[in-house]
């Protein structure tokens, strides 16, 4: 079974302004390295459009209508206090991240793939249930575990996040249920300023492990060997899904941590060989993060590379 990779032209045409981190030229950078001839084994799939009923199962519906209704015809509309913007073309372009994320889930349990990669933007783990926040609209993480309850009759989902801000928004979804592990490492005090040791859920299912600022491979590893992969395998997910940001990478001009292209593609191992454990290796990844093109482009092949070994 061939790794999956999915993306859509639509996930361009949200553009929040001249000068914003989160513009087109990111997914211009995925998709120039996942190109290369050693990617030539990936299957491509063009995203489809999400459902109302799958952003509902994560999102109040008067947030979601508000999100439909204040669509520009032109410019852009503030959804935050002005990184988190809506321009002509974000509802589809989210729409398609909720598509691509679910369909990627819907092909991993059939057992058509063993795992996906959603090459999509805006990223989606600061949104929560009734506000965009941190560049995101709607959590695309949080949907596809609850869509994988709902399609597929899955009880136990993880998803874990390696972006260098923490994902308040997977966290806030995820917190009253036993069944949903949320798993962070994060830098720490930072963006959003949540992601405290602290912070475990209604039993134990949020596992965070922040990290100082200029935390190194090392310590980054340490950290998770003996923190959050033990807590992953005791929960023993049905289905893992990751939240891929790549700016904890040492090149990133938002991020403070030194994150190398070893770190991802070590770090998607070891998730791999969780899900082999428990879930029959079944993982989806979804982009969120990262914000040097350069740094973009060399880490998600690392991840996808490392996604595509047996």
């Amino acid at each position: 079974m061939s790794t999956l990779v999915y993306t859509h032209d639509d996930c361009f045409a949200h553009e929040p302004g001249e000068h914003h981190p989160e513009s087109p030229q990111r997914l211009h950078a995925v998709l120039g390295a996942l190109r290369a001839p050693e990617f030539g084994a990936v299957s491509w799939r063009e995203a489809p459009l999400g459902t109302m009923d799958q952003v509902l199962r994560v999102h109040d519906e008067g947030y979601v209508q508000n999100v439909r209704d204040v669509r520009p015809r032109r410019g852009t509309y503030a959804l935050d206090a002005g990184d988190t913007v809506m321009s002509p073309g974000t509802w589809n372009a989210v729409m398609r991240c909720v598509g691509a994320a679910c369909d990627a889930v819907d092909e991993v349990m059939a057992d058509r793939a063993r795992n996906a990669f959603c090459a999509t933007r805006p990223c989606g783990h600061h949104a929560e249930a009734d506000r965009a926040m941190g560049f995101c609209v709607f959590n695309q993480a949080a949907i596809a575990a609850l869509h994988a309850r709902e399609a597929h009759g899955v009880t136990r989902v993880a998803v874990v996040d390696f972006d260098v801000h923490h994902g308040n928004g997977t966290q806030h979804s995820f917190w009253h249920d036993p069944d949903l592990f949320y798993g962070s490492c994060h830098q720490y005090p930072f963006y959003p300023g949540t992601g405290a040791a602290r912070e475990n859920g209604v039993a134990g299912n949020i596992v965070n492990v922040p990290l100082p600022r200029n935390t190194d491979s090392a310590v980054f590893r340490e950290r998770m060997a003996d923190v959050l992969l033990p807590a992953l395998r005791r929960f023993a997910p049905e289905l893992l899904i990751i939240s891929a940001g790549f700016d904890a990478h040492e090149l990133d001009p938002l991020g403070g941590l030194a994150f190398t292209d070893d770190d991802y593609h070590w770090i998607t191992r070891e998730l791999m060989a969780a899900a082999d454990a428990s879930a029959k290796g079944r993982v989806v990844s979804v982009l969120e993060g990262g914000y040097s093109l350069q740094a973009l482009a060399s880490a998600s092949a690392a991840h996808v590379r490392a996604l595509m070994q047996p």
